[in-house]
């Protein structure tokens, strides 16, 4: 049965993976220039990675719902994910530039497994009855390691060079080996609702089905994934805001470190209300029932909305305060979703869901980064209003997505079986 050693062991693995995969990507940012002398080599690594992301993360959700082990599975894509990034640092002065884009496009394949592939497992390592707070802790690991690798990958550089920078993202995630590797297996006796002798194409395709058909899940995917559009034009907003009112472009990454942290602190808040009362506490009954995760999605896309606004202002209080509100709804938006997709993704599918939702999320994501970067060199305002738009876009997909039926509630109350 899941253990509190087990619970440690998955959050601790889970930080470190995830760690290592935002500071890899500042790290090659500053790498490739450095290694190839080209101003556009960092960027285009990168590009490659998440593309690929964007292709990978479904295949790899069969491939893990079909698994024995999938903590197996998991170790093994966290390895090729590593080997990808070495093969990457050592080919940037040794190989052809276009083949390495080519091993980052490959090693983007195993990109979901860091994010969507740990938190499918998770109802494996979690007692039914602490799944929402273990969900809310999973989500600040994303969080956390938000806050902790772009400036770990920051510092390294700054002292040692960008290629070690490069160099402890792989260990951080070599660090994650042991955890993945053992996650607890399948029980034997769990009922398997697949036909036997399916293809993966057949399972492909149903785990699709199983997306767009379930309107709950449907709407969270759709609504999460506009909202990454706002998210990812937003980000690319944060350093040319930092240059025009705060004096240097690289204080708009002390902006993206204030939404990090404000997003743990969310999150913390969260988990305190999801979790089991203790008996010097309020009794159950007359504690306030924590909300929906539907609500929640739904209230940060709001949030997000008014944030881009705010920095638009550009006013240096009003833009750290959009800092702060922007990880307030990034933060509990993230454990909405994943409280939604563990609620409502069928046993069998629940790997390719996860998965799926992460590749989905990672290409809006970049598109809105892509899209967003020559708009906000022609009018900084101009950007920021339309990631607001694209949050207000996500709003309207949850609205005209809304089941008239009301919805299952979703963090059940404290200490509920």
């Amino acid at each position: 049965m899941p253990g509190r050693y087990a619970m440690g062991c998955y959050l601790g693995g889970a930080t470190a993976a995830r760690a290592g995969d935002e500071s890899s990507g500042p790290a090659l940012l500053l790498a490739g220039p450095v290694l190839t002398g080209s101003p556009a080599s960092g960027p285009v690594l990168l590009a490659g990675i998440m593309a690929a992301a964007a292709v990978g993360g479904p295949l790899f959700g069969v491939l893990l719902d079909r698994s024995a082990r999938p903590g197996r599975l998991l170790a093994a894509a966290l390895a090729l994910y590593a080997a990808g990034l070495t093969a990457i640092l050592l080919g940037l002065e040794r190989l052809p530039f276009a083949l390495t884009v080519l091993l980052a496009v490959g090693t983007g394949l195993a990109g979901p497994a860091l994010s969507g592939g740990w938190t499918s497992q998770l109802p494996r390592v979690a007692p039914p009855p602490g799944l929402p707070r273990a969900t809310v802790l999973d989500a600040m690991t994303f969080s956390l390691a938000a806050l902790v690798g772009p400036a770990l990958a920051g510092a390294v550089a700054g002292a040692a060079g960008a290629p070690a920078a490069v160099a402890v993202s792989i260990a951080l995630i070599g660090l994650a080996l042991p955890a993945a590797w053992a996650l607890p297996a399948p029980a034997r006796s769990a009922p398997s609702a697949r036909p036997p002798g399916t293809s993966v194409v057949t399972d492909l395709t149903a785990g699709l089905r199983a997306i767009v058909r379930n309107r709950p899940l449907a709407r969270a995917t759709a609504t999460s994934v506009v909202s990454c559009v706002g998210q990812g034009a937003l980000l690319s907003c944060w350093p040319p805001l930092g240059a025009a009112v705060l004096g240097g472009a690289d204080r708009g990454a002390l902006l993206l470190s204030a939404a990090a942290a404000s997003a743990l602190v969310a999150n913390a808040v969260l988990a305190r209300s999801t979790g089991p009362p203790r008996p010097d506490t309020v009794p159950l009954a007359r504690r306030p029932r924590p909300p929906r995760p539907d609500t929640v999605l739904l209230g940060g896309a709001l949030l997000l909305v008014l944030a881009p606004l705010l920095a638009a202002t550009g006013h240096p209080a009003a833009l750290i305060a959009a800092a702060l509100l922007t990880g307030a709804a990034e933060g509990p938006q993230l454990t909405a979703l994943f409280a939604v997709r563990h609620r409502e993704a069928p046993e069998r599918l629940r790997g390719q869901v996860f998965t799926t939702g992460a590749s989905l999320k990672i290409t809006g994501f970049a598109l809105g980064a892509a899209l967003a970067g020559p708009l906000a060199a022609w009018s900084l305002p101009g950007a920021l209003v339309a990631a607001g738009g694209c949050e207000a876009l996500a709003v309207l997909v949850f609205v005209c997505l809304r089941d008239t039926a009301e919805d299952v509630a979703p963090f059940p109350p404290p200490g509920a079986v």
